[in-house]
C-alpha cells in the first residue's frame, strides 16, 4: 500500500456486476421491510393497451423469456412511446415510465406480467440479510439508456466511447480509452480480476497487454485462498459465469439463468470476504449492468448529464450520452457501514450529480487519492464514500448468509439454446483473443447457429490459447506493452488437452 493513503479505513474496493435487472424488480419489494426505500407498494402500473392497465406485483421468480433492453426498447419504455428518428431528435417528452408494459407485450403476448412483477424479500434471502445488515442506494442509474455492453465499459472508463450497441470494429481492436485500472496502477496499487468464463474486461484494449497477465485469476482456484491469505489487491472485480451448462448453472442472473443461482455466487464472495484477515478494509459494491427490460418506476435524469468524452454514438439513434439510464439494484457492505443505511441521491460534486456507474471510477479516485478522472462524467458522477458512516468497524456483521430459495422448478437445459447478444459478443472477443478475427467466418457467422455448450467449448479453447500465447510471448522475453492477439491470425493451431468447461467442472467438483 502506497504512503499516500487518504482517511478512509478501506484499503480493498470489490466490484461485482450482475445481469439485466432493474431496481424495482430486485428490491422495490425491500420497502416493505423498510419504509425509507424507495420501492414499490403495488399502486404502480402501465398501460397495456389504450383501455387496460397492468398494476405491478411481487410474484416474480423464474423468468423467461428475456424482456427488450436495447436503445428503442428502452426508449420507448422509459418515454412511453416507440422510438423513432424524426421525434428523437427533437423530442421534448419527459419521462414517464408507462412503456415497459406496451414494449413488452409488443415482443410476446404476456410477456407484460414477467416486466411488472418484483421479488417478494423471502424470494431473494441474501439480498434481503444485506440490505437489513448495510446499505441499499435507492437512486443508481445504469450509465446509459441501453444493452449490457456500453454500461459495462462505463463502469470501469467512465464511457462507453460512444457505443450504444456492439460494435464489432471497436470489439476487434479493443476500447481505447484509460481505465481505472491503469489509474490505480499509476497510483501505486494494486488491481485484480477474477473470472469465471473468459472475462469481459478483456474488451479494453490495453487490459490485454502482457503487463496486466498476472491480474487475471480463476475465481474458484484463487479467489477464496487470496481471501483466506489476506491477499486481496486493492481493487477487486468478479466476474461471473455467463453460460449456462447442465453441470455448470450461470449465475449472473441474465434471463432465463435462476436468479438463485446469482445469489448462491453473493453468498459465497461475501462469505469469503468476511472470513478475510482483509475484512476491516474492504467495501463490496454489488451492482447491476442495466435493467434488461423490468420495469422501474423512478425516471432517469435526461437533463444535466454531461456527455463524457463528447463522442456521439453512431445511426440511426447518434445518442449524445446526455441522459441516463433506468434505476438498478445497487448493495454496499462494509464493517463501516450502520445496518439499515439507505444512501439516495448524492450531495454533490455538481447539482445534477447521480449515482451511475462512473461513480464507481470516481469513488476509487477519491478513496485511494488517484492524480486524475477518466471523462466529464467521472468527475460530474456522486461518489459513495459516505456511506462509509461509522467511526470504527462493527463486529456483529453475519459471518454467513441465507440458503438462497430455487426459483426453477425444472433441470436446466440450455445448452443447446441460441446465445444471447452479449454472449456472441463474448465469443467474438475469444476469437480476436485467439486470432481468429481476419478469417473470413468472423464476426457474424462463427456465432451463427452457435448454441450455449458449443460457445462454452470454443471460448475456454481460446482463452487459454490466449494465456498460453501470452506465457509464451513473456518468457521469449516481449515487452509487457506488447498485446499478442495483434499478432498475424493464420498462426498454427495448438490443441488444448483440456477443454476450458472440464477445467472448470473439475474446479467446482473438487471444491477447490
Amino acid at each position: 500500500m502506497p504512503e499516500n493513503t487518504t482517511e478512509y479505513p478501506i484499503k480493498t474496493v470489490v466490484v461485482l456486476v450482475q445481469e439485466n435487472r432493474s431496481f424495482d424488480h430486485v428490491l422495490g419489494w425491500m420497502k416493505s421491510i423498510n419504509p425509507d426505500i424507495d420501492g414499490v407498494t403495488g399502486k404502480e402500473s402501465n398501460p397495456i393497451s389504450t383501455s387496460e392497465r397492468i398494476h405491478y406485483s411481487d410474484k416474480s421468480g423464474f423468468v423467461e423469456p428475456d424482456p427488450g433492453h436495447s436503445f428503442e426498447a428502452t426508449y420507448e419504455q422509459i418515454y412511453g412511446v416507440p422510438w423513432d428518428q424524426a421525434s428523437a431528435s427533437g423530442h421534448n417528452l419527459s419521462p414517464t415510465m408507462e412503456g415497459f408494459a406496451q414494449q413488452a407485450e409488443s415482443i410476446q403476448k404476456g410477456m407484460a406480467n414477467i416486466v411488472m412483477n418484483g421479488f417478494r424479500p423471502e424470494s431473494v434471502p441474501v439480498y434481503k440479510e444485506l440490505v437489513q445488515e448495510f446499505a441499499v442506494c435507492d437512486r443508481w442509474f445504469s450509465s446509459a439508456p441501453t444493452l449490457t455492453q456500453p454500461n459495462r465499459l462505463f463502469i470501469h472508463s467512465g464511457t462507453s466511447y460512444g457505443a450504444t450497441a456492439n460494435d464489432t470494429k471497436m470489439l476487434v481492436e479493443g476500447y481505447p480509452q484509460k481505465t481505472i485500472f491503469e489509474s490505480v496502477e499509476e497510483g501505486g496499487f494494486e488491481f485484480g480480476i477474477y473470472y469465471q468464463y473468459p472475462p469481459s474486461t478483456l474488451f479494453y484494449r490495453n487490459l490485454r497487454k502482457l503487463k496486466y497477465i498476472r491480474k487475471f485469476h480463476q475465481f474458484d482456484l484463487h479467489f477464496k485462498r487470496h481471501c483466506e491469505e489476506g491477499k486481496l489487491p486493492n481493487y477487486v472485480v468478479i466476474e461471473q459465469r455467463y453460460f449456462e451448462t447442465k453441470l455448470v448453472p450461470g449465475n449472473d442472473d441474465h434471463p432465463p439463468h435462476d436468479i438463485s443461482e446469482g445469489q448462491k455466487f453473493v453468498k459465497e464472495i461475501y462469505e469469503a470476504l468476511r472470513s478475510s484477515p482483509q475484512w476491516n478494509e474492504i467495501l463490496f459494491v454489488i451492482i447491476y449492468d442495466e435493467h434488461g427490460g423490468f420495469y422501474d418506476h423512478v425516471p432517469p435524469p435526461v437533463t444535466g448529464v454531461p456527455s463524457p468524452d463528447d463522442i456521439v454514438g453512431p445511426e440511426p439513434y447518434k445518442f449524445k450520452f446526455d441522459g441516463l439510464g433506468v434505476r438498478v439494484p445497487a448493495i454496499l457492505v462494509s464493517p463501516w457501514i450502520e445496518p439499515g443505511t439507505v444512501l439516495h441521491g448524492p450531495s454533490g460534486p455538481y447539482p445534477t450529480s447521480e449515482f451511475e456507474h462512473s461513480s464507481i471510477p470516481a469513488t476509487v479516485k477519491k478513496i485511494f487519492n488517484l492524480k486524475e478522472f477518466l471523462t466529464k462524467r467521472d468527475a460530474w458522477a456522486g461518489t459513495f464514500e459516505c456511506v462509509l458512516n461509522r467511526t470504527s468497524p462493527r463486529t456483529d456483521c453475519p459471518v454467513s448468509l441465507p440458503e438462497p430459495v430455487k426459483m426453477r422448478e425444472i433441470e436446466a437445459n440450455y445448452e443447446d439454446a441460441k446465445l444471447s447478444e452479449f454472449q456472441e459478443e463474448l465469443v467474438q472477443l475469444c476469437a480476436v483473443l485467439k486470432g481468429e478475427h481476419a478469417q473470413d467466418h468472423f464476426p457474424h457467422r462463427i456465432v451463427q447457429d452457435m448454441k450455449v455448450l458449443q460457445a462454452v467449448e470454443y471460448v475456454g479453447g481460446a482463452f487459454q490459447k490466449f494465456m498460453d500465447d501470452c506465457d509464451n510471448a513473456i518468457r521469449n522475453g516481449a515487452d509487457e506493452s506488447h498485446i499478442v492477439c495483434s499478432l498475424a491470425p493464420h498462426q498454427p493451431k495448438r490443441r488444448v488437452s483440456r477443454s476450458f468447461a472440464r477445467k472448470l467442472c473439475s474446479c467446482l467438483t473438487c471444491g477447490a
